[in-house]
């Protein structure tokens, strides 16, 4: 019966998404994030999304226990970025800034420093420095870091005084790190295996935190086929200990990756039993196709250094000798004027991936990563290679 239900869905869906997305932006007019957009769907077309009540009627329980009706947002997401117009007017809505980034911009201007608890955000001199800081998870991401770490991202795009940004992980109070830095255990899977992970985490991660780091910020004016027009700026990356999973994604869209030497990244996606975010169409440009394949196929870690880490990551140093590699990065790049560094950044993303490259791709991802985070396959997985059943619950 959910099959059936879900295929009338799609269908409906597939016919009238123009209509009902020109319907709540206004005929364009309105921005309107994916959090935002699949609720107010659920107001205008009773049915075809959850509301807010069901999905946290569904959210008390574990993964494997749920209804699945958040399944029904992706898909139709899935629907809105398949549409040209309206998938490339989501994406523009999406790059713009949040509303409290805008709020909190004077104050970060004033003190040159914010604590959004699961991370933190600084202005040093013109480098803008993002500092996970989800300690108990290792820096892991989930719902409670998606606001914190773009928020964080706005300012340092949103500050004149800053020319450009650095991802870190702050000193770690793990017993297992202290004192360590790392930069990122990937998703937090004990909260995706007891069902506290949202299914509109995914899209608002890829489409918010991670596209503006890749393109910056949009402006107000929408104009699908015109070329880019963002405000961004170059990023670092400090890759101490790992990048696992969700932290490989992020080294893929830095412009300058700087790894400590016996540190690892890697997409494990066929342990975890999800899509690793937008990594499979950006893995292989770095690393090739065979190693991409290798990578999130067959769970193969990359090590730094190595021949194949090397095509991924810049530079190589040896531990307690990053704070420098980061200061003579900054001023190489800032040290001659960034004036151009957002244009050539355009130009470069052009070649690689277009605009409508990654709103097909969203399309797709949209779709299938929803069936596989209500997959049993996905549960069974981390049973057996996260051993999650055993982990004590939040």
């Amino acid at each position: 019966m959910k099959e059936i239900l879900r295929d009338a869905r799609n269908a409906f869906a597939r016919a009238s998404v123009d209509l009902i997305f020109t319907r709540l932006t206004d005929g364009y007019r309105r921005s309107l994030r994916a959090e935002e957009l699949v609720y107010e769907v659920a107001e205008l077309c009773p049915g075809l999304c959850p509301t807010r009540k069901e999905v946290e009627s569904d959210s008390r329980f574990f993964l494997a226990e749920k209804e699945g009706v958040e399944i029904a947002q992706s898909d139709f997401l899935a629907h809105v970025l398949a549409h040209r117009t309206a998938g490339l007017y989501l994406i523009h809505s999406m790059l713009q800034p949040l509303p409290q980034s805008r709020q909190l911009l004077e104050k970060f201007r004033a003190d040159g420093r914010l604590d959004l608890e699961t991370a933190q955000v600084e202005r040093r001199g013109p480098l803008g420095c993002i500092l996970f800081n989800n300690h108990r998870r290792l820096n892991a991401e989930d719902d409670a870091t998606l606001l914190p770490l773009e928020i964080a991202a706005d300012l340092v795009l949103l500050d004149s005084e800053i020319e450009m940004g650095l991802l870190r992980g702050n000193p770690m109070n793990h017993p297992k790190y202290q004192g360590r830095r790392v930069f990122s255990s990937g998703l937090n899977l004990t909260h995706l295996y007891q069902g506290k992970l949202s299914l509109m985490f995914y899209p608002t991660r890829d489409l918010g935190f991670v596209n503006k780091l890749y393109r910056g910020l949009a402006g107000e004016n929408f104009d699908p086929d015109g070329p880019e027009d963002t405000l961004e700026k170059p990023w670092i990356a400090a890759l101490e200990s790992f990048a696992i999973g969700g932290g490989c994604q992020l080294l893929l869209v830095m412009d300058y990756v700087i790894a400590e030497e016996g540190s690892y990244f890697n997409l494990p996606a066929r342990k975890e039993g999800i899509i690793p975010g937008v990594g499979p169409l950006r893995f292989s440009r770095f690393v090739g196709a065979r190693a991409a394949q290798h990578g999130i196929l067959f769970d193969h870690t990359f090590i730094v250094p190595s021949p194949e880490s090397g095509r991924m990551v810049n530079e190589v140093v040896p531990a307690g000798k990053m704070d420098e590699a980061i200061r003579q990065a900054v001023a190489k790049v800032t040290g001659a004027g960034v004036i151009s560094t957002g244009a050539n950044r355009k130009a470069i993303r052009l070649g690689q991936e277009s605009l409508d490259q990654f709103r097909q791709y969203m399309a797709l991802y949209c779709r299938e990563q929803g069936n596989c985070h209500f997959s049993p396959g996905l549960i069974a997985n981390l049973e057996r290679n996260w051993k999650a059943d055993t982990r004590q619950r939040d």
